[in-house]
């Protein structure tokens, strides 16, 4: 779980430093967009990876090493 929030993070610092430095508001959006698009896919995935372990991320983990 701790790796999603650092994802989703930096996805959201790209957001912002997007936001501060792009002037022309056309490739603002479409970056924006973007990011938008592999935040989604980042949590996403990590929710099919969860309930492909039955519960709690990590829980697969001690199966696996066992």
């Amino acid at each position: 779980m701790k790796r999603l929030w650092v994802a989703l993070s930096a996805i959201a610092a790209l957001m912002l430093l997007t936001w501060i430095t792009i002037d022309d508001q056309k490739f603002r959006l479409a970056t924006l967009a973007i990011l938008a698009m592999f935040a989604i896919r980042t949590w996403s995935h990590s929710r099919k990876l969860e309930s492909e372990q039955g519960g709690r991320p990590g829980e697969g983990e001690k199966d696996r090493r066992e």
